[in-house]
């Protein structure tokens, strides 16, 4: 597991955000360098553009959009704000999912591969 997900808050205008560090949300807005010019800088990784993305306060559907946001960390957002569960009870629900996609997924090729019918499968 990596950096922590930031709280999330509903905003005035209905909007599910990431709680935005005040410090971070400075720094950007009176720092003298924009979104632009640090897009341009490659010695941060993509797991500090996922938190960044967050400390500025994003939008939890906006933050699905971006390119460096992974799959993981969104969907585990998203389940906090729909649900209202932990970011550790969020994650283990988008991982049981996953997981009961893959297996899913799999029974048809399992199946041809051991001769063994889908329902003959032991999950």
């Amino acid at each position: 597991m990596g950096l922590p997900i930031q709280p999330i808050f509903k905003d005035q205008n209905g909007t599910i955000r990431f709680q935005a560090n005040s410090i971070v949300r400075h720094l950007l807005d009176n720092g003298g360098i924009d979104l632009n010019r640090l897009a341009t800088i490659d010695e941060f990784s993509q797991e500090e553009w996922e938190q960044f993305a967050q400390l500025i306060g994003y939008s939890v559907g906006g933050f699905g959009s971006l390119s460096y946001a992974s799959n993981d960390t969104y969907e585990t957002a998203r389940r906090m704000a729909e649900s209202g569960k932990s970011e550790t009870d969020a994650r283990i629900e988008y991982l049981q999912d996953l997981l009961n996609n893959v297996r899913e997924n799999l029974k048809p090729v399992v199946s041809e591969l051991y001769r063994i019918h889908e329902d003959d499968l032991v999950a």
